[in-house]
């Protein structure tokens, strides 16, 4: 096995473990096997890249690739936020506690996503609880493991703030900064910890997995929205905040590890400031020396991930039934309809890689309508065609299009090939009427309902207009990916994410908003278009899909 360079680091302080009862050498070569297993194991940040790719080509783990040493310079460049925030001036309350408050917010979403499998490591378990080892011994390791981890993590998206501060405001709030990071990074280990411990004593072990999952999705969400601050915040530059101090302050960490470059660099010995400094200091550590006592409560607690927590009889779903007589034509497209439903309902990786495409959805319409609001008058914005960027809601529909035939259970597609359906046809418009009601119907809702209020009712033919452009576009895309009936291939092929084809149809989008621009400058033109899209929908969605016939051939495989 590999000898890790942090292994040769962590040897100069062997002595400091063997005065603690801890066995140094098995530590260290549990360490080792734990490292050379992590190194394989590919992070949220880079879950989709081209090794991922040759990775499925060639059947297994690429040779000598460190997946987590590669992500980390993503990381660096989302710690690139923190950087206009140190060095716009020397209002230090306010500009520490921004900091930190985002850098705690990305330290435990990252701790959570990609680090819950060091967190919550159960593979050791059932080998070393049987071996002469000491528990001690044991939580060393597991100590050490996340604190690698959080090692690099923190260097990558602190190192440009350290960076920048060093050179902004000197030595002394570099080593300052420098401490601060740790005290609150043993506050973010802490308090993961206990999160753990909590949903573990109240859920079982799918119910925290889908909560991991969940935070997975919103650090994508968080990467992607990052760029856009990175751009935004020199903005900033010359703010100005005056820091009032009020009782709620003493709840809010940030605000604590901000108050002693108040205390040192500008030597306010002002009460509040001595209060906050002394909490900045003193949580952390107290925190650290609860978590070795609770290190026992946590691994019995870590027994539950083990289980597959009990299965729960399914309710049938009133809404899922309404929607389904209300939107599918017959008996067979309608079961189709539902367990397309269940399937989205159940399927986390699918989650994982498709969800954050729903988050920007919703975001990326927004971004657009800032830069247009920049520029020009309320009055003038209300009354703008501006509302044409509820059309990037749409950028959803490509990504769920090309996931849908992928499954973590695609083993049992063989269902297909003996299901009793009159035509294959009925699978196809029941999976996609599912997955548009599912994840493109609440985002559309939303935005409407937003668009309406910012823009007036006289908007709703466009609405109209929006909808019916992406069903077709909806229907375009599905037959653009899917060749092969859904759910049918393992997700180890979702990669690349459709390519040239992906490109072409997000082009696509960009065509049916510049034909509603268009469309706008004649009187009623909006109803017209409707009603042009209306009839298009209604001759594509009856006609007989080629998705389903050149399908036909592997169902029955």
């Amino acid at each position: 096995m590999r000898d890790f360079a942090s292994l040769k680091l962590l040897d100069r302080t062997k002595r400091l473990f063997a005065a603690f009862g801890v066995d140094y050498p098995i530590m260290r070569r549990m360490l080792q096997v734990k490292l050379t297993m992590d190194s394989r194991r590919v992070p949220t940040v880079i879950a989709q890249t081209s090794n991922k790719k040759k990775e499925a080509d060639t059947g297994g783990p690429l040779p000598d690739v460190n997946y987590f040493i590669r992500s980390l310079w993503l990381y660096a460049l989302l710690g690139l936020i923190l950087v206009p925030f140190v060095v716009m001036g020397d209002n230090y309350m306010f500009q520490a506690a921004i900091v930190f408050g985002m850098f705690m917010f990305l330290i435990a979403t990252s701790m959570i996503s990609d680090f819950s499998s060091v967190l919550l490591d159960l593979r050791d378990k059932s080998i070393l609880h049987t071996k002469p080892v000491h528990p001690r011994t044991i939580h060393a390791a597991r100590t050490v493991h996340i604190l690698i981890y959080l090692s690099f993590l923190t260097a990558a998206l602190a190192g440009p703030s350290l960076l920048a501060g060093a050179i902004r405001h000197g030595l002394a709030f570099l080593l300052l900064f420098l401490i601060e990071v740790v005290l609150a990074n043993m506050l973010i280990v802490v308090l993961t910890a206990l999160l753990y411990i909590v949903l573990l004593r109240l859920f079982d072990g799918e119910k925290l997995k889908d909560m991991i999952n969940y935070v997975q999705i919103l650090l994508s969400l968080v990467i992607a929205v990052g760029y856009q601050v990175v751009a935004r915040s020199f903005e900033w530059m010359e703010l100005q905040v005056n820091f009032l101090f009020q009782w709620w302050h003493v709840f809010v960490p940030p605000i604590w590890f901000a108050a002693p470059f108040e205390l040192l660099l500008h030597g306010d010995r002002s009460a509040p400031t001595l209060l906050l400094t002394v909490l900045a200091v003193l949580i952390p550590v107290l925190a650290m020396l609860l978590y070795g006592k609770l290190i026992p409560v946590f691994e019995r607690n870590l027994q539950k991930l083990a289980d597959q927590g009990a299965m729960r009889a399914s309710r049938k779903s009133r809404f899922a039934d309404r929607a389904a007589r209300l939107l599918c034509r017959t008996s067979e497209e309608r079961t189709f309809f539902r367990f397309t439903l269940n399937m989205l309902k159940g399927e986390r990786e699918f989650k994982l890689k498709t969800y954050p495409s729903v988050g920007f959805s919703i975001i990326f319409p927004f971004i657009f309508l800032y830069s247009a609001f920049s520029d020009m008058s309320w009055e003038d914005f209300s009354g703008s065609r501006s509302y044409i960027t509820i059309y990037f809601s749409g950028m959803l529909i490509p990504t769920v299009a090309y996931m849908m035939k992928f499954s973590g259970t695609y083993k049992g597609a063989w269902i297909y090939g003996v299901a009793p359906v009159s035509h294959r046809q009925v699978i196809v418009t029941g999976v996609l009427k599912a997955a548009l009601l599912r994840l493109f119907a609440p985002v559309f809702a939303a935005l409407a309902v937003i668009f309406a209020a910012l823009f007036g009712l006289r908007i709703l033919p466009d609405l109209v207009a929006v909808l019916l452009a992406m069903l077709l576009y909806a229907y375009l895309c599905f037959n653009v990916f899917n060749r092969e009936l859904p759910f049918s291939h393992a997700f180890e092929g979702a990669t690349g994410g459709g390519g040239v084809a992906m490109f072409g149809l997000v082009l696509l989008i960009v065509a049916f908003a510049l034909a509603h621009v268009a469309i706008t400058f004649i009187p009623f033109g909006a109803w017209g278009y409707a009603l042009l899209l209306l009839a298009a929908n209604w001759f594509v969605w009856r006609r007989r899909s080629p998705v389903a016939a050149s399908s036909s051939k592997n169902a029955a495989m």
